[in-house]
């Protein structure tokens, strides 16, 4: 019998998609759990998992001796030991474009709060000893600015598109798509990170995470003074103690992160000081319609891996296939 094992709470009309495959003859384990000892008690028979965020280790995969395919409930695999899965034949399949959407209008979001101090208003009416800070004018608008996306896939260029209705000006920096072929459309790149962030007002992140931060000191110091930052990528990204001295000294007005360098942060964390800094859980593609495309993707990813008709577009390990 094929077992599919998920370890994860999904939303509900993808647990109405598992108990369809019960009745279809499938064994699903449902853990709501998102740990990986949990996993670890059930993958040896697991002809499929389907993982949220919990880590995925070289030890637990080689407790799995029929495991066939790896299906995450997103996009991002930082916490799976890929070699280990390429190691064993074992495909990664991601989810197709199911929050790209949810992702720009965090963004977008962001950028606006940031522009607008929504913290700071909202403080402004809460302790009305503070109402006379409207009077400081650090509300700005975003009409008429530059805006620089880092990473200009599906969730960037559908940033672009909001933000064009705000009458932005706007550009990425996509090295990558670059060299692969720019896309059709008005956006243009620049030729270097140095050249985008002196030409920029604002900027939104959307890359995954490298081995330092693509934002560091340096890059904070080629930023125009009153820079409005948006990140719904990645933490580590950006240097978040960099970040936290340019919202104090004014290099940065404002920023919006929904990722962190340790998730969930720890007390000390010095962005949490700022009431310029705009944070969010780790939500931006967490919405009602995405989480429900999401969990549908990813159990249907699994599934038809096993089936042999998985889009091969949807695989990250394509080693893993050879």
């Amino acid at each position: 019998m094929t077992h599919l094992l998920v370890a994860g709470k999904l939303h509900p009309t993808g647990v109405a998609r598992l108990e369809a495959l019960k009745s279809d003859g499938i064994k699903v384990t449902y853990l709501e759990e998102i740990n990986e000892p949990s996993v670890a008690k059930h993958i040896a028979t697991a002809d499929a998992l389907v993982i949220r965020t919990q880590p995925l280790t070289a030890a637990t995969i080689a407790l799995a001796e029929r495991l066939k395919v790896v299906s995450r409930h997103g996009v991002g695999y930082d916490a799976v030991d890929v070699a280990a899965l390429n190691a064993r034949g074992i495909p990664l399949a991601i989810v197709s474009d199911v929050n790209s959407v949810s992702v720009a209008e965090q963004a977008m979001m962001q950028l606006l709060a940031g522009a607008k101090q929504a913290i700071r208003a909202d403080r402004a009416v809460r302790d009305l000893s503070k109402w006379g800070w409207r009077n400081q004018l650090e509300q700005r608008e975003i009409s008429g600015r530059n805006l620089l996306i880092i990473g200009y896939g599906r969730a960037g260029q559908k940033l672009a598109r909001m933000a064009t209705g705000f009458d932005m000006t706007v550009r990425a920096y996509d090295p990558y798509l670059q060299s692969q072929g720019w896309p059709d459309g008005p956006v243009d790149p620049v030729e270097t990170l140095s050249e985008g962030l002196a030409w920029a007002d604002c900027l939104s992140l959307h890359v995954p995470r490298g081995e330092k931060p693509l934002l560091d000191a340096a890059a904070f110091d080629q930023m125009k003074p009153g820079m409005i930052i948006a990140n719904t990528a990645r933490g580590g990204v950006l240097c978040e103690t960099a970040l936290a001295a340019a919202l104090s000294d004014g290099r940065v007005h404002a920023a919006g992160l929904d990722v962190f360098d340790i998730e969930p942060p720890t007390g000390d964390m010095a962005l949490a000081n700022h009431d310029n800094a705009i944070l969010s859980p780790h939500i931006a593609g967490l919405t009602e319609e995405a989480s429900e495309r999401m969990a549908l993707s990813c159990v249907d990813n699994a599934m038809d891996a096993l089936n042999g008709t998985l889009d091969p577009t949807l695989i990250v390990n394509k080693d893993a296939l050879k």
